[in-house]
C-alpha cells in the first residue's frame, strides 16, 4: 500500500513526538553538534540518544558525519522549527482559554 501524504506527515510528526527529540532538534538548530553533546543536552544515556537520533534520521529530519572519532549531527530540514512555533502558538491560545475559562467559574461563584 502506498504511503499518502498524511500517513508520511504522521510518520515525521512520530518522530519528533518526545521531549528529549524536541531538545535535540532545538539544539541542532543552533549548530552541529556531536553525540556526546546530545547527550549533554537531554541528559540520556548514549545508547538513549542514538537510539533518538536513528530515529529522526530514518525520517529525513537530521543527517550525520564522522569526524575522527565523533559523529556529528545536523538539521538537515530547520523548516520543521516553524512546527514548534506553531505548537507553541496553539499552547499558549489553550492556556489563555483555560484561564479565561477559570475566571468567568470563580466570577460566577462570587
Amino acid at each position: 500500500m502506498e504511503m499518502t501524504i498524511y500517513d508520511v506527515r504522521a510518520e515525521l510528526l512520530k518522530a519528533m513526538a518526545h521531549p528529549a527529540r524536541l531538545r535535540m532538534i532545538d539544539a541542532l538548530a543552533e549548530s552541529d553538534k556531536c553525540v556526546r553533546e546530545l547527550q549533554e543536552v537531554v541528559g540520556s544515556s548514549l545508547p538513549t540518544v542514538s537510539r533518538h537520533l536513528a530515529r529522526m534520521k530514518a525520517c529525513g529530519i537530521v543527517s550525520s558525519r564522522r569526524e575522527g572519532n565523533c559523529i556529528y549531527y545536523s538539521l538537515l530540514v530547520p523548516c520543521i522549527l516553524s512546527v514548534f512555533d506553531c505548537i507553541d502558538e496553539a499552547a499558549s491560545a489553550e492556556a489563555d482559554r483555560k484561564t479565561a475559562a477559570c475566571s468567568v467559574s470563580t466570577f460566577a461563584g462570587e
